[in-house]
């Protein structure tokens, strides 16, 4: 095979994994953006960490049957195994805690502002942890992006109350630690599996989500089941957890992490459709904007 063959079969297939992984992240921020309204309907019914839980357990238990039916599986290394689990404790274990106490302490729209910082302290840890640069262009398709995903917030919403102080700290806490998690997905990727990395990643979460949980149900209870609730259930476990979280991880294994981080703001902009899709909530100018801003962002980082 020709030198000039071998070229345009290596920028071929850096094209496929550039487009695979930017799919995978806008769909896996796709899902959370959905998720929402399932997750409003069972949360009535589950306190917060005990449904984290079965969330866990459910999308743990997908990617397992997964794996067991993989052909050439090899073994899971001890090294591999702790530093999964790790990895997943920051995220599942703290980020998603600090995200639902945020939330209870906070306000929606706050949420919603406060996290869509993620990309940017992304782009802070990338080079210590990665030895990624800090590109001119990274930083514009981030500045542009962000302007994008503002504008479909609309940060008027937003309260700066003092009696919200700690929900929005929990929040940028929230934020600050997802993007350290994605960042050590990254990492972790390079040295195994990435699907029973994924699997193990969310065993990483059940520590502290299964004490707080078990702390809930004792004193707050659980509602009645019913089979709607538990089509909510098999939906975020199966579809919220274990597919979009796999789809996540999968980005990050395949990008530069301040490029795969961009995809997060589909979230808000999925969001905002489904509230005018099934909730008859209007569609503004500055959202139109905002979603066209944030599409120029990820173009101008995926040409890079």
């Amino acid at each position: 095979m020709k030198a000039s063959e071998v070229s345009y079969n290596r920028v071929t297939m850096s094209k496929h994994h550039t487009l695979a992984g930017i799919f995978a992240g806008l769909a896996a921020a796709s899902i959370w953006g959905g998720m929402y309204v399932v997750s409003k309907i069972v949360l009535e019914v589950i306190p917060p960490f005990s449904l984290l839980t079965i969330r866990y357990i459910l999308g743990a238990l997908t990617l397992g049957v997964v794996i067991y039916f993989q052909k050439n599986k090899t073994p899971i290394a001890k090294d591999f195994f702790w530093k999964s689990f790790w990895v997943g404790f920051v995220g599942y274990g703290i980020s998603l805690a600090f995200q639902f106490i945020g939330t209870k302490l906070s306000t929606a729209s706050n949420g919603s502002l406060v996290t869509s910082a993620t990309p940017a302290f992304v782009l802070l840890f990338a080079p210590f942890l990665l030895g990624e640069r800090t590109t001119t262009r990274r930083i514009i398709a981030l500045a542009v992006s962000s302007l994008g995903v503002i504008a479909v917030i609309d940060p008027r919403n937003a309260e700066l109350s003092p009696t919200l102080f700690w929900g929005n700290m929990s929040l940028l806490a929230a934020a600050l630690t997802w993007a350290l998690y994605s960042v050590l997905v990254r990492k972790v990727s390079k040295s195994g599996d990435l699907l029973t990395s994924s699997a193990i990643m969310l065993l990483g979460g059940l520590p502290s989500s299964l004490l707080l949980g078990f702390w809930e149900v004792k004193t707050q209870g659980i509602g009645t089941i019913t089979p709607g609730i538990i089509g909510g259930l098999l939906f975020l476990g199966i579809i919220s957890t274990a597919i979009a979280m796999f789809l996540w991880n999968y980005a990050f294994a395949e990008l530069p992490a301040a490029v795969a981080s961009l995809t997060f703001f589909a979230q808000p902009v999925v969001g905002t459709l489904l509230g005018w899709f099934f909730l008859a909530e209007k569609i503004t100018p500055l959202f139109l904007t905002g979603g066209v801003l944030i599409s120029i962002g990820i173009l101008i980082a995926t040409r890079e």
